[in-house]
């Protein structure tokens, strides 16, 4: 049964030009997940479906009203009542790769609604089941947000990516951020493949992407290292200054 998503917006093109696309685009086609994107404008009222409105009290830009965006989620919850609805907001919880996880779990869909000009009418608040906020920075719009959590979470869902691994092998999957990553040529421009992962020993391969994975962890985002509780082996590797088995790529000049 493929994951049904629903994402509700004043912009449809920009949700299914994207999923359209690449990963997404397959797993449609082959019936894994389900994506639907639903025009906020089609509950509007009146001739010119208006959605937004000016603010009570006054202030700057324009809200979106609370009628038609709560038609689409109520009509959401008529396609799939056990969906869980989410609203894209800056007060919501800051979405991550455990967030992702839970949310591939669920049984009944995920439905995803998009506030735009100033936010959205408050009372919209008491119809969904969540907020949900893809970090501390301004956008248009929710449909960019929404797109984020959508891919994260069907990347997840089972025989999305080809290689079943991949997904347990990526950055954040254990709190660490992922190990340099090479392919062919083995030597570009004076730049050369590391010798260990080239030489076919999965166990000396294994330890030089722990001992990267560790160190770039603790260089670029420490608070991730103290998050988690470290094994004796990653203490050692950590602690370790130079790498094991052969140095990075070689640098040259150009």
């Amino acid at each position: 049964m493929a994951f049904a998503f629903e994402v509700l917006t004043l912009f449809p093109g920009m949700i299914t030009s994207y999923v359209s696309e690449s990963v997404l685009g397959k797993a449609q086609e082959r019936g894994l997940i389900e994506v639907r994107a639903t025009d906020i404008r089609d509950f509007a009222q009146g001739r010119h479906r208006v959605t937004d409105d000016t603010p009570y009290g006054g202030g700057a830009g324009m809200v979106m009203k609370v009628e038609p965006l709560v038609a689409a989620i109520e009509a959401a919850k008529g396609r799939s009542p056990s969906a869980r609805v989410l609203l894209m907001s800056p007060r919501g919880r800051v979405f991550d790769q455990a967030a992702a996880r839970e949310l591939s779990r669920l049984e009944g869909g995920l439905v995803l609604a998009c506030g735009r000009y100033e936010g959205v009418d408050e009372r919209v608040v008491a119809f969904v089941d969540g907020e949900l906020s893809v970090g501390d920075f301004v956008l248009t719009g929710g449909e960019l947000a929404a797109l984020c959590v959508l891919d994260a979470v069907a990347r997840l869902v089972p025989g999305v990516l080809g290689n079943v691994a991949s997904p347990g092998a990526e950055s954040f999957e254990e709190g660490l951020l992922e190990y340099p990553q090479y392919t062919r040529p083995a030597a570009f421009r004076g730049m050369e493949v590391p010798a260990v992962l080239q030489s076919g020993d999965h166990a000396r391969i294994a330890r030089w992407r722990r001992w990267h994975s560790l160190r770039v962890t603790a260089e670029r985002r420490p608070e991730l290292l103290a998050r988690r509780e470290l094994s004796e082996t990653d203490r050692v590797l950590i602690a370790t200054d130079e790498e094991p088995d052969g140095a990075a790529a070689k640098k040259g000049n150009g």
